[in-house]
């Protein structure tokens, strides 16, 4: 009888062992991917190309390819829409997401419209304050400054006598502004979309928006600004 009640303990005592050894360690565990979620226009929807060519989309695969999964949860940014619009009908989906990580790209149609700065910037205000309201890591939004359509091929047509130029970058240095006093990342791609102006590869058929090519151009000065703060921040960690 012994004799049977160890091998019984001998063969439980083995099945246990095998379970510990057969079970996935913490390192192999998946990791959930970081939740992450756009707001604002055209330029971050994509307009003039497919949605899986919006910069968001590819940074998103970009930085899950780079050993970061990142899931694009929602993009909720639509052609024409202002930063107005943005807070009323953008907010409410992407809090909704509960995102990890934000992109906001917004100005242009307040421009086009005739907002005045002073205006831009209280509203830029607002959405911004929202915004890291909802983020757990305050650091992990980061802003898109407005890219120069005045030289596409029907960019002028939107422009009026007005001096684009000169009007695009006193809203992007208001971008600008607002990041630094949150201590926020910017990417700069004034310069860069400025590139359309002699390229017809990088403007889209409707000679606005850019080409699929040319957003591809912006992902790859996003990319490393996104996985750098991907790198150095923590998703859970609390907001002060």
């Amino acid at each position: 009888m012994k004799k049977v009640i160890c091998i019984c303990l001998a063969l439980i005592a083995g099945i246990i062992i095998l379970t510990v050894i057969a079970a996935p360690s913490g390192p192999g565990l998946a990791v959930a991917p970081i939740r992450y979620a756009a707001i604002g226009d055209s330029y971050s929807i994509g307009e003039g190309a497919s949605p899986d060519q919006a910069w968001p989309a590819l940074l998103a695969g970009h930085l899950t390819k780079a050993g970061i999964p990142v899931k694009l949860v929602a993009n909720p940014s639509r052609t024409g829409w202002t930063t107005q619009q943005a807070i009323d009908d953008e907010l409410p989906v992407w809090r909704t997401a509960r995102p990890q990580l934000a992109s906001v790209q917004i100005g242009v149609n307040d421009w086009v419209q005739g907002v005045d700065v002073q205006t831009f910037q209280h509203r830029l205000r607002v959405l911004l304050d929202a915004v890291q309201q909802v983020i757990p890591d305050t650091n992990r939004v980061f802003l898109v400054t407005i890219p120069d359509f005045s030289v596409t091929p029907t960019g002028r047509l939107f422009v009026g006598d007005r001096d684009a130029v000169k009007g695009l970058t006193e809203f992007n240095d208001i971008i600008k502004q607002e990041a630094a006093a949150r201590r926020l990342q910017v990417v700069d791609l004034f310069a860069l979309s400025q590139g359309m102006k002699n390229n017809p590869a990088l403007t889209a058929a409707d000679g606005l928006h850019p080409s699929a090519k040319e957003y591809a151009l912006w992902e790859e000065m996003i990319f490393p600004v996104a996985k750098t703060l991907l790198s150095t921040t923590d998703p859970s960690s609390p907001r002060p």
